[in-house]
Formats: structure tokens, C-alpha cells, sequence
């Protein structure tokens, strides 16, 4: 008996997903719950596993292809390895090819269009069928069959030159396609430019009574805590928590010709990962602790790093922090991660001198940055704002006291 493994449901507005790779190949053992292929979505990368034992079945689809929801993958044929000793890969091949082009709606897998070649299929209403087997790997039909049998069938094809294809390709560049990742960053970045009337506001922040503390409570903190590690950005959460508390506009959205003001802050923090900057969620950050905040963010560093983010991680946040400062950053602009209305960034500390009490002293100082939507955010409330977080930083005995 077979089992069909399909793509699952990939969470809230998200319907399509880009094969990432397999991880097992037709043929192969595979055990319950076993991964089996990875999916790369907008947002994360998802594992699909097997639900049940047994050998896997041909690829019906391959690294590169986009796939919708409910799409069939491959199969899983329940036996051992004995089974593939005495009938060959060659026999389940046959088997599950046989499969896939009795499924009702689906196309042969020789008929499978690229993803360049569905697209442009859509925009003339050009069935597979049509076009019959193509001249890619495995009669897939690619872009340049679909132009073939525009133009053979009377069409005349127009498309927009592009500079890039064509000239020569220097021997010495790699052209690589960009992720469904990194697109989705892209176009989400380019789209908060162009949607919010973003502007940013400075301010630089004392990091001495912080550090005093941090040093001083660090080691007793991580021996209570088991699996957190005191480090600054429990306490910027704390203090940006209390500054949206008192600026509530900052931690609202524009929805039409609606504002959506929020009694509860989700807190956004960004992290680099393996394919790309990804920003997972606090939630109900104004409800947790100190320990709460530090192990949930080295959680969903470790997730990060290993790809294993779920899109719940990433969905529903209210407000971002972003650390440049990690990798040596001074001072930047960031981008609001829409819809939201603000983002603040935090940066390296450096030893600088500052006037205090007439003198000039050295300290250990951090450039804070705070980019909000002008469409909802008005300037007095944004430095007022960063005002709020230097002053929670600098006295942190105020975040305790909540004074």
C-alpha cells in the first residue's frame, strides 16, 4: 500500500512553496516521521516527514520547482530493503509514474512545466497538453518551448528586453537564482519604503549601569535560571516594552482609514539565519521575565541556525528590535517591518568621551535608532519615545521598580 506525502498547509496567506531540496532519494528507507524533502516558503523553511515507514518513490517534482498546497510530492511504498533488492528502484518507478498520471487534475510528470514556462502558460492560456513534452530534463517544458509554440501557432511573443540576459556572462561571475526567502525580503523591504512615510530619529544611550549590573548579577542569574544567559537585550525589551506602554501609537497599525491600537506587545526580534534575516516573536512580551525573554531569544537563535523556525514563530509581531551592533555596526537606518509602525535598532557599544557634570569622561556608549511610520507616529512622540528607553537603560533599577 502507498501513501501519497503532500504539500501541507504552510500557514495564514501562504499557498505556494519552492523546493528546496530532497533529503531522501527514490529508493531509500524512510522512517515514520522521517524527513523526507525541505520546502522554503516566504517566510521559513518547513520539513515535510513520512507518515509511515517504508520506501521512498520517485521525485515528482525537483529542487527549484514551486509547488501549491495539496500538491502531490512523491509516495511512500511500504516494505524493506529486501523489497528493493528483489524488484529494483526501476519497478517503483514504474509503479508510482503509473500513479501519478492516473491522479485526477494532475499532469505527467513529463509534461511538468518550470516554474518561467507555468507562468507564461497562464498569461496565454496554454495548456501542457498542448505544448506535449518538453526539452528539458525529464520532458519537463521550459520557457523557451512555451515561445516555440507561441510563435509556430501564429502568436507573435513580446517581452521586454533585459540588459542582463542579454549580454555575455563574464566567465568570472556566478549567476545564482535569489531564494523565495530572499525575494520575500526584498519585496517586503522595497514595499515598507514605498507604503510607509518612514523617518528616523537618534538618540545615544549610557551603557554603564547596565553593564555594572550585568556584571555584577550575571553569574548568580544564570545558576537560578537554568538555560538563560543575562545578556542586554532582556533589558532593551523591558525598556522598549515600557516606552510602548506610554507611547501606545508606536505599537499600533494603520488598517484602511482604521487604527489598530494594541493592549498587548508581541516583540519582533531579528536574528540572522543561514538564508537570511528572519525577525521571530516574542509573545505577550509584556507578560515575561527577564529569564522568560533571554531564553526564548537564545531558543529562537537556535532554531534559526538550524533552520528549524516555524511560521508561528514568525507571525503576529507588534513591534521589532534589531542589533546591529553584533556585527559591528555604529549607526543605521532600519526598516520598519511592515505592518508595523516602528523598529528599533540598537548598535555597537564604544568607549567615547562625554561631557559630565563639566568634566570629560569615557564611556561606554551605544547610538540607538528609532524608524517609525510618520503616518501615525508624530515626531514629539518618537524622540520622546527614544528618550523613555535611554532613561529605562541608564537607571535600570526603574525597569524593577517600574517607576
Amino acid at each position: 500500500m502507498s501513501v501519497e506525502i503532500k504539500v501541507p498547509q504552510l500557514g495564514e496567506s501562504i499557498s505556494v512553496a519552492t523546493i528546496a531540496k530532497w533529503l531522501k532519494q527514490p529508493g531509500e528507507l524512510v522512517a515514520i516521521d522521517e524527513a523526507v524533502i525541505e520546502l522554503e516558503t516566504d517566510k521559513v523553511s518547513v520539513e515535510v516527514v513520512a507518515p509511515q515507514a517504508g520506501i521512498l518513490g520517485v521525485h515528482f517534482v525537483q529542487a527549484g520547482d514551486e509547488v501549491a498546497v495539496g500538491a502531490v510530492l512523491t509516495t511512500i511504498e511500504e516494505g524493506n530493503a529486501q523489497v528493493v533488492k528483489s524488484q529494483g528502484l526501476t519497478a517503483i518507478s514504474q509503479v508510482e509514474t503509473s500513479k501519478r498520471v492516473e491522479t485526477v487534475g494532475q499532469e505527467p510528470q513529463t509534461h511538468q512545466p518550470m516554474p518561467a514556462a507555468r507562468k507564461m502558460m497562464d498569461e496565454k492560456q496554454i495548456t501542457a497538453t498542448q505544448i506535449g513534452q518538453g526539452t528539458g530534463k525529464d520532458g519537463r517544458i521550459t520557457r523557451d518551448d512555451v515561445v516555440n509554440f507561441v510563435e509556430s501557432d501564429g502568436h507573435k511573443l513580446v517581452t521586454a528586453p533585459s540588459p542582463v540576459s542579454a549580454r555575455e556572462d563574464d566567465p568570472r561571475e556566478e549567476r545564482v537564482k535569489m531564494t523565495r526567502l530572499r525575494r520575500t525580503i526584498a519585496r517586503r523591504l522595497k514595499n515598507a519604503q514605498e507604503t510607509a512615510a518612514m523617518l528616523t530619529t537618534f538618540n545615544e544611550v549610557d551603557m554603564s549601569a547596565i553593564m555594572k549590573m550585568r556584571t555584577e548579577y550575571k553569574d548568580a542569574f544564570n545558576k537560578r535560571h537554568e538555560g538563560a544567559r543575562l545578556g542586554f537585550m532582556s533589558f532593551f525589551v523591558k525598556a522598549t516594552v515600557s516606552a510602548l506602554q506610554e507611547y501606545p501609537a508606536i505599537n499600533a497599525q494603520i488598517d484602511g482609514e482604521d487604527i489598530i491600537y494594541r493592549h498587548f506587545v508581541n516583540m519582533g526580534i531579528a536574528i540572522g539565519g543561514p538564508n537570511g534575516l528572519v525577525v521571530p516573536v516574542l509573545r505577550d512580551a509584556d507578560q515575561m521575565s527577564f529569564a522568560e525573554i533571554e531564553m526564548q531569544i537564545a531558543n529562537f537563535a537556535q532554531k534559526a541556525r538550524s533552520n528549524q523556525l516555524k511560521l508561528d514563530d514568525l507571525s503576529n509581531g507588534t513591534f521589532s528590535i534589531t542589533n546591529g551592533g553584533i556585527y559591528g555596526s555604529l549607526m543605521s537606518t532600519p526598516i520598519i517591518n511592515m505592518p508595523q509602525s516602528g523598529i528599533l535598532g540598537m548598535h555597537a557599544i564604544k568607549e567615547r568621551p562625554i561631557a559630565e557634570n563639566g568634566q570629560v569622561v569615557i564611556r561606554p556608549m551605544m547610538y540607538l535608532a528609532l524608524s517609525y511610520d510618520h503616518r501615525i507616529v508624530d515626531g514629539k512622540e518618537a524622540v520622546s519615545f527614544l528618550v523613555h528607553i535611554k532613561d529605562k537603560i541608564e537607571h535600570p533599577e526603574r525597569l524593577l521598580l517600574d517607576v
